[in-house]
């Protein structure tokens, strides 16, 4: 061993000792679902050069920063049972508007579901545990531990957080943000009853397969869910009672959304379908006002956008593209708008931040769309290319730093990595986009981004023999 590589191992062995006394941090992440087994991980931080190297093979294009010393001063060596490790960061490119400020890797199962609200981000994996992490830099700030693993949703409201579980029921929990985060679940949909009661009840009202999706209508304290068993509940959360249940589609239901301006309600299915629901006045029931087809393949995911007097509705499908619909202002009609291309496989998850869209995709990577105001235009702004599997979830938040307008994505791919991208948007008249008049009369016309994604190999292999992904 050279002289220097010794001295970089002493130094690194003294950063080690001096934080192992520190409070928990990205790399402390402590899950002790095997705390009996504790199989030790064994971190190995690499240099900048090594780094380099490393993604000259691995990536056609550098894309994610991220500094050694930063690392050093930032992060700690996890505890011996914990199912996660740091993974590398790439170099930066300074002529792009994004990087990558964290990365996690689990080691067992994978990531299902992300929310983000009060300045922390929940993960739901196949664990019982839905771990917490305080936003930007996900600090582990604890869990909430349920009876009941593979978490497939999350939604937040204020201070709430519901929760589908393997077991087909819904969890309802309350946190409070302060120094230390602190939570209690408080429900369980469909409440238990009592056996001497109504024993079959809970039964009665309970999704028969996983709960896919679920949307809370703030005003009316209504929370709905979607199921793989093709049906529709709506629960009434101060009482924690199904006040209503409908077979909504042919096959799975994906995703579920809810207008949270008039009460609309969008669900989508691997029919190929997506319907739009309302109400029926001072009636608990809903009924269908609206069917979308424009393709056979399966639809997977639903983002809506409202901006001033504009809502647009977005969904993706396995055939990589994404449609768009805009809602006419005096009824609740939506036109189709168009479609975005440029994902090369299916797409997965989607999210909206003011004009700006952020789809997931089978492809391994992350698209940043940006819609003109006024209009029916979508540019591509950059792809983010960072994961080596599929896109499995995505969220997004704004992030506010002086003149500058910031975003925080949140993803989590089928590679097992959960990431966190900042994202720095320019004021219009500072990022030297020359739109055409003939681009701005042409709507839906979207900007070429050509990117060849780095997939894992090992997917590839499962993928071209067909072999089924149950995302």
């Amino acid at each position: 061993m050279s002289g220097v590589e010794s001295q970089k191992e002493v130094t690194l062995n003294s950063h080690t000792m001096d934080f192992s006394n520190k409070g928990s941090s990205l790399l402390s992440l402590m899950d002790t679902e095997k705390i009996e087994q504790q199989h030790p991980i064994h971190l190995r931080i690499q240099t900048h050069r090594e780094i380099i190297s490393e993604q000259e093979v691995e990536f056609t294009s550098p894309r994610i920063s991220g500094s050694e010393g930063t690392m050093f001063q930032t992060m700690q060596n996890p505890c011996p049972e914990s199912p996660w490790t740091l993974s590398p960061l790439s170099t930066p490119s300074p002529s792009l508007i994004y990087h990558c400020i964290a990365s996690l890797h689990r080691h067992e199962g994978n990531i299902y579901a992300i929310a983000a609200s009060k300045g922390l981000v929940f993960t739901g994996s196949n664990s019982t545990r839905i771990r917490v992490w305080k936003q930007p830099d996900c600090i582990d700030r604890g869990y909430l531990k349920a009876s009941s693993g593979e978490v497939r949703a999350i939604l937040t409201y204020s201070n709430m957080l519901f929760s589908s579980h393997k077991d087909n029921k819904i969890r309802i929990w309350n946190f409070t943000v302060s120094e230390r985060f602190k939570s209690k679940k408080v429900g369980t949909l469909p409440r238990k009853t009592s056996f001497l009661m109504f024993p079959k009840s809970n039964n009665a009202t309970k999704h028969k397969d996983s709960v896919a999706c679920m949307a809370y209508y703030h005003s009316e304290g209504l929370l709905y869910t979607g199921s793989y068993d093709k049906t529709v509940k709506a629960w009434r959360v101060s009482d924690r009672k199904c006040v209503d249940s409908f077979l909504a589609h042919e096959d799975n239901i994906n995703a579920i959304l809810v207008n949270q301006d008039d009460g609309c309600l969008f669900t989508c299915s691997s029919d190929g379908s997506v319907k739009i629901w309302r109400r029926v006045y001072t009636e608990d029931s809903h009924t269908l006002t609206m069917t979308l087809k424009f393709q056979p393949s399966p639809v997977n995911t639903l983002a809506l956008s409202s901006s001033f007097n504009h809502c647009f509705l977005y969904s993706g499908s396995s055939d990589g593209m994404i449609n768009f619909w805009e809602k006419e202002r005096l009824c609740y009609r939506f036109n189709h708008g168009g479609f975005l291309q440029g994902h090369r496989f299916a797409v997965l998850c989607l999210a909206t931040v003011g004009n700006l869209i952020f789809s997931g995709s089978e492809d391994t990577t992350i698209r940043v769309w940006k819609k003109e105001e006024g209009s029916c235009y979508h540019e591509c702004l950059t792809v983010l290319d960072g994961h080596r599997g599929p896109v499995r979830c995505l969220a997004a938040c704004l992030e506010m730093e002086k003149v500058v307008m910031g975003f925080l994505v949140y993803s989590a791919s089928l590679d097992q990595t959960f990431k966190v991208w900042r994202i720095k948007v320019l004021p219009d008249e500072n990022m030297c986009l020359d739109y055409s008049s003939d681009q701005r009369e042409s709507r839906g016309k979207v900007r070429e981004y050509d990117m060849s994604p780095v997939l894992s190999p090992s997917w590839v292999e499962k993928k071209l023999q067909g072999s089924h992904f149950n995302y």
